[in-house]
């Protein structure tokens, strides 16, 4: 209240403020001319106001200068509300005129905030409202370029192995090979492209539909040790030829979770993949499994580059690689990740990724399944 009391004087003029002053002063005047002859005529004729005229009696010339006061104070209540009906209606004029430029979709403008009484809770409504405009201008923005993205990453995914295939086929439908030994590489050639095509259609498909929540989960009991541990006996052959070791710990006692065991399965398995391609420097790939209260943590560490800081915030996005060149020989589409951290959000859980010189850890996090469904 006190704000919107100086946001109306500060809207009168010092003029009219003196003229207000000015003018209050010779109303009471007047008003006390007019007022005391009939106050002495009802002393005069009235007991009751006789009596209440000697006990004001007492106080002397303080009850005329309140009397005045009273006059001159109730005068200048009255201008001031007065201007202050003025003062909603220049504001409510000023906000029609900020709302208009608003609709002309100047966003970038905000209704000015001065008051604290309705206008002002109006005021407050209407920048929240510009503030999820522009945050919907912003989304749409930012889905219309990740649209074109989308579109620029895939044709080049997609163009990249097909432009071989045609190009093998063409040699092999001219006939130009020089044998059977030539032939066979060619075609060996082709299928590799098209199982890359393939693989990558899979992964689009996938990826949408985890985005979308139309995947189906299966969800039954999981013991995340004895999954781990298969996928180290499976991956030992690719371990070996790339020249590394697996070392597995764990401090879980009882680690089982709720969810769809493929789904999970393919999580590790990209996890994997990743650090055998990406760690070969480092000998070894460190797999460690803890037990929390509710939690169960998953550790996957491979020891070699480490990913660039700039590049840490955007590993989980799709399409996004730390390698620029997208080169298939030096990673996949940037799917991966990007399945992998939707899958785990299904499952309600987290991860995340920590890399530093020498280390680069991914750290998946799954409720532990309650007591309940053990029952």
């Amino acid at each position: 209240m006190k704000n919107n009391f100086l946001n109306v004087v500060t809207f009168i003029s010092k003029r009219k403020i003196y003229f207000y002053l000015f003018l209050s002063a010779i109303m009471t005047t007047i008003t006390a001319i007019l007022v005391i002859p009939s106050l002495q005529y009802y002393d005069e004729h009235s007991r009751f106001i006789s009596q209440i005229f000697s006990v004001l009696s007492y106080f002397g010339p303080f009850i005329i200068i309140f009397f005045y006061c009273f006059i001159f104070c109730t005068y200048l209540f009255l201008f001031y509300q007065y201007e202050k009906q003025r003062y909603i209606a220049y504001r409510i004029i000023r906000l029609s005129e900020e709302v208009q430029q608003i609709a002309e979709a100047n966003f970038d403008k905000k209704v000015i905030e001065k008051d604290e009484n309705e206008l002002g809770k109006l005021a407050d409504s209407i920048n929240a409202m510009i503030i999820q405009a522009q945050r919907a201008i912003e989304e749409e923005r930012r889905a219309k370029q990740i649209k074109n993205d989308l579109v620029t990453n895939v044709a080049h995914d997609l163009r990249s192995p097909l432009t071989s295939i045609l190009g093998y086929l063409n040699l092999i439908n001219q006939d130009q090979y020089r044998d059977e030994i030539e032939l066979r590489y060619f075609t060996q050639i082709v299928q590799s492209k098209a199982e890359r095509l393939h693989h990558l259609i899979n992964d689009l498909f996938e990826y949408t539909y985890v985005q979308n929540k139309e995947i189906r989960m299966a969800n039954y009991p999981i013991n995340i040790e004895e999954m781990v541990n298969q996928l180290a006996v499976q991956y030992r052959i690719q371990l070996q030829e790339a020249g590394m070791e697996i070392r597995q710990v764990s401090t879980a006692e009882d680690p089982i979770t709720m969810g769809d065991g493929n789904k999970l399965a393919r999580v590790f398995e990209n996890l994997i993949q990743n650090a055998i391609r990406y760690g070969k420097e480092g000998k070894y790939l460190d797999i460690r499994v803890m037990e929390q209260e509710d939690t169960i943590e998953i550790a996957i560490s491979n020891y070699g580059q480490p990913i660039p800081s700039v590049d840490l915030p955007h590993i989980f996005d799709r399409f996004y690689r730390v390698e620029k060149s997208r080169s298939e020989y030096t990673g996949g589409a940037g799917l991966g990740l990007a399945i992998a951290k939707s899958i785990i959000e299904m499952h309600d859980g987290t991860i995340k990724v920590e890399s530093s010189a020498g280390k680069t850890t991914f750290i998946v996090t799954l409720l532990k399944m309650k007591e309940d469904n053990r029952l």
